[in-house]
């Protein structure tokens, strides 16, 4: 083959591969883009499925499971008219529990209408089935027909009522959060880049990325192997617009970079993808490790969040190394229109925003890690009035729902635990005896056993007189625990819902304590390894640990008191933690990758102060974005996502303004060659001392006065 032939070759070789991968990516986003809008349809909300199978009250729901082929989520029905109900009221009611007998999803009778002792309220009980559409269904027929009555407020609460507004805060969960978290997207690139076409590419990226995790973990979620929540569900989405995002604008802000330096648009492109790919390879198997962390979790949501988030990860960083850059390679130049990066113009590194903040951090060192550092502190000190004991359902909607304000009329008028029993399974032979030790527990109003009997086996359900999700209820389930275990060769195991709640709380707690510290090993390994260095990835982790710290102190502040959370979920504290430190380090790595870079050239001082100048811009620009994709979850009417939202959102801008921006470089130049201890390797070219104090002599770039 001839030079000239070879050389066309080439040439059509360098717009026929990228438009094959635009195309193939187009045929595997028609494949798999439904997948995302069918998550829901394997989504599960119900209490027990977040447990582990050794949970007591797990094993209780397994074992109540035997006395019916299906099990039931009663919805209450509770009236009231606080001048006293009238034989009008009760001839209405009556005839809504009689339409209730009619509904589809019913499992057994509806049960009679009680009047409370005062007088002023009325309550019946619908049994229904446990599946997610017969339930909200039924539910949205209740509350039609009890909203009918002037004068008399009908709600329907317990389990049924419940179930019935989670579902319908998660529905349409994927359509809601994206249009936020896209045009939240859209927004800051078209601030930071001042082009109109970037943004789509960005988001055509997204599109792809979303499409391969939404397939893959629809069919894990289908087959059983993970249990998939609707939590889950949000926080998947946003992490893909996110992630998919931080890693584009990685390659197209060194795209940029080497378009100035580089006439042929191929050659830059190549030369910017080798110098982005190190990176975001470690930096995103970085945020997959930490989340494959959970993979330790007692709390099965917990568990399944690892592989959905490592999943979410890893498309996006496909997306973003590969159909990213085939349409950087076919646009070229273009798709910085109108600010086309020209061969042979100057970068605006030392005259700008990042090259004053490089000049305060080379002049002052010392007096930057201080300030930040102590500022920091004070923050953190404040973590010990964050709250993460649980949270009760009737706290758990950041607005009023029909179910929490059943929940409370429920509690003036009737006992709290009506329609929410505490079900207990024991042997047969000594079931007098668990329901004697049950009616002797402060709390509880009344005790039956249920006549069946399965497998010598029987049922005793009991009456609370607080309301099943209320710290009183929760002591009250405590104390029964003691009472029924006493019971000799009963082998009783306490469930229902307050148990359910008890488990998972501790659950909770638990994972915090086993979690945290593997996903801090489990970095610090990965970073040792990648940096070659000691003291560098202790800085690292370090720097983002107090960050997290500062983040929770903050948080405890503004839950308290500016949106008067009543309390959080164990849980929280530790999703916080792992997506802050994963991202932390994500952040930390791309700056370091740089830093090391440029240390090669010019050493260790010089070449920190040029990688935050040259990285600065982008990687505020990614940490904005993150952020704004995470604040998106605030959408949701739950105060859980709301606390998550904000956790991550506030402590991604703090890490990326203050701990990436100011504390870590200033850190690295008072240590100097020491950060690299023990190596002083730079992609495995040793620095001689000498040269890197030759090196660092030199003149560094300052900002223009």
């Amino acid at each position: 083959m001839t030079p000239r032939r070879t050389e066309a070759s080439g040439r059509r070789l360098r717009w026929l591969v990228p438009l094959l991968l635009i195309l193939g990516w187009l045929l595997v986003s028609g494949a798999t883009g439904s997948f995302s809008q069918k998550l829901g349809d394997v989504a599960t909300n119900d209490g027990a499925a977040y447990l582990p199978a050794k949970a007591e009250s797990v094993h209780a729901d397994q074992l109540q499971s035997t006395f019916s082929d299906n099990k039931t989520y009663p919805a209450v029905v509770v009236y009231e008219r606080a001048s006293g109900v009238t034989s009008a009221d009760q001839a209405a009611v009556r005839s809504d529990a009689a339409a209730a007998g009619k509904l589809a999803g019913l499992r057994g009778p509806v049960s009679p209408v009680s009047v409370s002792k005062d007088g002023r309220a009325l309550q019946f009980t619908v049994p229904l089935v446990n599946q997610a559409k017969p339930v909200s269904d039924a539910v949205k027929v209740l509350r039609a027909n009890a909203s009918q009555h002037p004068g008399l407020a009908g709600h329907v609460t317990g389990l049924g009522g419940m179930f019935a507004d989670f579902a319908g805060a998660f529905s349409n969960i994927d359509g809601q959060l994206l249009l936020v978290a896209v045009g939240l997207v859209i927004l800051v690139l078209l601030l930071v880049y001042r082009s109109p076409t970037l943004p789509f590419l960005v988001l055509l990226g997204v599109m792809c990325a979303s499409g391969v995790a939404g397939a893959v973990v629809y069919g894990l979620a289908k087959h059983g192997s993970i249990t998939f929540t609707g939590q889950s569900q949000g926080v998947l989405s946003v992490l893909v617009v996110g992630a998919t995002t931080d890693y584009s604008l990685l390659l197209i802000a060194r795209y940029q970079e080497e378009l100035r330096r580089t006439q042929n648009k191929y050659e830059a492109l190549g030369t910017a993808w080798r110098a982005i790919l190190k990176p975001v390879l470690a930096s995103g198997g970085t945020v997959i490790l930490g989340t494959l962390c959970l993979l330790f979790s007692n709390l099965n949501s917990n568990r399944s969040m690892g592989p959905v988030a490592a999943i979410g990860v890893a498309a996006s960083m496909l997306a973003a190394l590969t159909f990213i850059p085939a349409v950087l390679a076919l646009a070229g130049r273009g798709v910085f229109w109108p600010f086309r990066p020209a061969f042979g113009t100057a970068e605006r590194t030392g005259s700008g925003l990042w090259g004053r903040v490089a000049g305060l951090v080379g002049r002052k060192p010392r007096r930057v890690w201080l300030t930040a550092g102590v500022v920091l502190l004070l923050a953190a000190c404040f973590v010990p009035q964050f709250k993460a004991s649980g949270i009760a359902i009737t706290d758990s909607f950041t607005k009023t729902t029909d179910s929490s304000t059943g929940q409370k009329i429920l509690g003036a008028h009737f006992a709290g635990g009506s329609g929410t029993p505490v079900s207990i399974i024991t042997k047969a032979a000594t079931a007098d005896q668990v329901v004697a030790a049950t009616s002797k527990v402060s709390g509880v109003t009344s005790v039956t056993r249920l006549n069946k009997v399965v497998n010598g086996l029987a049922e005793v359900d009991a009456v609370l007189a607080a309301t099943p999700d209320g710290p009183a209820a929760v002591d009250t389930v405590k104390q029964i625990r003691v009472a029924v275990h006493a019971v000799p060769d009963a082998d009783a195991k306490v469930g229902g819902f307050t148990a359910i709640s008890i488990d998972t709380r501790a659950g909770g707690i638990r994972d915090l304590k086993v979690v945290v510290p593997l996903v801090l090993v489990a970095i610090l390994i990965v970073l040792a390894l990648l940096l070659r260095a000691l003291v560098a990835p202790l800085l690292l982790i370090g720097t983002v640990v107090l960050s997290y710290a500062a983040t929770m102190g903050i948080s405890a502040l503004v839950f308290n008191h500016v949106f008067h959370f009543a309390n959080a979920d164990p849980s929280v504290p530790l999703m916080g933690f792992v997506f802050l430190v994963a991202f932390g380090v994500d952040y930390n790595i791309f700056l370091m990758h740089r830093v090391r870079e440029e240390s090669l050239a010019h050493g260790t001082r010089a070449g920190t102060l040029t990688a935050l100048q040259r990285t600065g811009g982008v990687i505020t620009s990614a940490g904005v974005v993150l952020a704004a994709t995470f604040a998106a979850l605030a959408v949701l009417p739950m105060v859980s996502m709301a606390e998550q939202a904000f956790i991550v959102a506030f402590g991604v801008l703090l890490d990326t303004i203050v701990v990436r921006s100011l504390l870590v470089p200033a850190l690295a130049l008072q240590l100097d060659d020491r950060t690299w201890w023990p190596s002083r390797r730079v992609f495995g070219t040793q620095i001689p001392r000498s040269r890197a104090g030759v090196a660092d002599k030199q003149p560094e770039p300052e900002p223009a006065s």
